[in-house]
This record gives structure tokens, sequence and C-alpha cells, in this order.
């Protein structure tokens, strides 16, 4: 009798009451999420559904609106609601501040505010309320990909969409530091084009760079947030993340988007040493990338701070060219077309830029006497390739 690998797997699991421990886990995750609904109560606008996440933070619900067909209402249809009791959700509160000071992107999670909500026994639980993403996280997609990593154009539309709200979030004086594909969301696209867009989210490790500054004038010792998988050589060694360190993150993302593993899948047994070798290496072998790819990975994993672009920078590399609009609220650009021979390095560099060199020239890997000739010596890095800006 010949069967094929599922109707195998199903006779097995009823022979050995497979199914029934499945069903027995639901029955218990049903349960779980009742009695989360009654612990936490609702809103005065939402009702709290089913939990899609928890953390060290609390947990996450998706909301649905209580009339969603109300003309009035300031919340989408569906949401998702961040949720831990009051007197453990300091940590949520410090992510609701640092998404009210970066709002206005649509290339980052949005935030609809904050609620306070009543459980059973009087509890009082702390509620923030987020753009919902229905398509996932972009480690979901990764994972579907059985390992043969998404097809590249949608490497580079997410590539590109990731760049667009980490610039926005630089803009604003922040650094994300835990940029992994777990905290990029799928948002379905409302406009034309249809499909999901990248958005970045989970902002509760975040810091200001005018912090980090303050830590560093107090001697403060060095340490680092953030997934040990993603983070920057100079995050690892000297405890410095900075804005180039979230730039580090962008590469590693973008490889694991394009092979489906991630850049150390390979090398897990590899010490501080060859981890904070150039991670331009551990790809150097793969013949899958193209040429646009691999440079581009080459800008993003560079160990040396002072020769990383910036996400400005990377917005203008050839591998993100010829890419449709998504269809939403654009961030404004410029579509000047210069001639990268001609151009002077104080024309190619904005004041972002000579903020990130200045506050980079303190790290021992980067060779600057001043801060004029750190920007020549990115200039002559970054003349490798065409630009169109």
């Amino acid at each position: 009798m010949n069967m094929n690998l599922q109707e195998l797997n199903t006779m097995k699991r009823r022979l050995f009451g497979g199914d029934k421990d499945h069903e027995g886990k639901r029955s218990k995750q049903e349960d779980w999420t009742k009695h989360a609904q009654k612990m936490y109560g609702d809103g005065a606008a939402w009702v709290r559904g089913v939990m899609i996440g928890k953390g060290s933070f609390g947990y996450v619900f998706i909301a649905n609106l209580k009339n969603d067909k109300s003309r009035y209402s300031l919340y989408p249809p569906v949401m998702a609601v961040k949720s831990a009791e009051v007197s453990a959700s300091g940590s949520i509160q410090k992510e609701k501040e640092v998404m009210d000071n970066i709002n206005g992107c649509p290339y980052v999670i949005k935030c609809f505010g904050e609620e306070i909500t009543n459980g059973e026994s009087g509890r009082m639980v702390y509620n923030m309320l987020l753009e919902y993403g229905s398509g996932g996280t972009l480690a979901d997609a990764i994972k579907s990909s059985n390992g043969k990593g998404l097809p590249e154009l949608d490497v580079r539309r997410h590539a590109r969409s990731i760049l667009r709200g980490l610039s926005h979030i630089h803009k604003r004086g922040y650094v994300h530091c835990d940029l992994k594909p777990q905290n990029v969301l799928l948002v379905a696209n409302e406009g034309k084009t249809g499909g999901f867009v990248a958005k970045i989210g989970d902002l509760g490790s975040a810091k200001k760079m005018k912090q980090m500054k303050k830590n560093k004038m107090n001697n403060y010792g060095p340490c680092w947030r953030g997934t040990p998988m993603y983070l920057s050589p100079e995050a690892l060694v000297n405890g410095v993340q900075e804005q180039p360190a979230d730039v580090w993150a962008v590469g590693c993302i973008v490889f694991e988007m394009l092979t489906g593993k991630p850049l150390w899948y390979s090398n897990q047994d590899l010490g501080v040493n060859e981890m904070i070798s150039d991670g331009r290496d551990l790809f150097s072998g793969s013949s899958s990338l193209s040429a646009e790819g691999r440079s581009f990975l080459e800008k993003c994993l560079c160990r040396k701070v002072m020769c990383r672009l910036t996400a400005n920078m990377l917005l203008k590399h050839p591998f993100l060219k010829g890419l449709h609009d998504d269809d939403i609220d654009e961030i404004e650009e410029s579509h000047e077309v210069f001639d990268i021979n001609t151009i002077t390095s104080s024309s190619w560099f904005s004041d972002d830029d000579e903020l990130w060199l200045s506050s980079c020239s303190e790290d021992e890997d980067v060779d600057v006497t001043a801060n004029g000739e750190s920007i020549n010596a990115r200039f002559h890095e970054v003349r490798r390739f065409p630009v169109r800006l």
C-alpha cells in the first residue's frame, strides 16, 4: 500500500495520541487566552483578542474595535496591544515615550495611544496600542522560505523600507539597538500595489544619542543591549552601540533574507576574535549573491565604523535602484542627480553624517586626527560605486 508522508504522519499521530496532544495544547492555549482576557480587561473602545506574543515586558494581544464601523474612531479596526501590569510596565512606557518622539514615519510601526484597563480583582493594566502586522514578522517570512531565502526583489524592497525607517529613527537622535528580523513587521499595504510593507517595531531597547554621550562623559562602563547574533564588532568588544551598529544589523538582516540563514549560522563556534572580523569575510564564498547585493552587504558589514555607510547613503546604493513606490505616504527625498566624481565631500555628507563620524572618532579602530580628514577618508571609501541621489 502506497502512502505519502503526510498520510504516514497522520497515522502516527492517531496511533500514538498525537492528535489528542495537539488538541490538548490548543485547548490549554485557548483557556489561557480567556484567562488573560479577564485578567487584563478590555479597553473603552476595543476588545482584547488572542495572545500573539510575549516577552520580558509582558504580553501582546490582538485588539478588535467594539464598533469597527464608526466613522469617528481614532483607531483602525484591528490593532496589536502590548500589555503589562502598571507596576511592571516601565519598559513599555519607556517604549511609548520613544515612539512619541519618532512618530510620523510610514516605515515605523505606528502607536495609536495608551490606556489603563481594569482586570479581575482590581488589577490595573497598562496598554500600548500599536499598528498590527497582519503579515507576521520578517523572521516568519524567512523561515517559510525553508532555507532558500526570499526572492531578491522582495529583499530589495524590504531593505529599502527598513532603511527608510532607520534613517528616520537616526534623524530623531535615536539608536534602535535591537534590529533583527523578529522586530520587523509586515503590514498590509492598502495602496494600489498591495502586498506587505516592512516596518520597524519593538523600540523598547532604543537609546537616545545625547544620553549615550552623557554616559561617556560620566565614564560609565561599556554595556550593550539587543540580540548578540546581530551585534556589531564595536558593540561586542567595547560596548559602543551607536547608529553604525544599527547599520551592521541591517547587513545581517539582508544577508539572512537573501540566503535564508543567519550570518553566523555556519560559524556558531566562533570566538570573539573571529566574530569581530569583517562580516564581509563570511559571505565571500557565497555564489548566490548578485554583484549589487554583495556590494550592499560590504557597505554594511565593514568592521571599521568609519567605512560603514549611513542609512541615508545606503538608500542611494544601486542594489535599491529601480524599485516601485510602496504607495504609502513617503518621506521626502531628494531627486537631484549628481556625478559622484565631481561633488565634494562637503556636498556629499549631511550634518547627520558628520555627527556620525565625530561620535565614532573615539573608536580605537578609527584612525582619525580631525573631523575633516575623517570625512575625506569616508568619501574615498564611498567612491567605489555610482550614486543617484
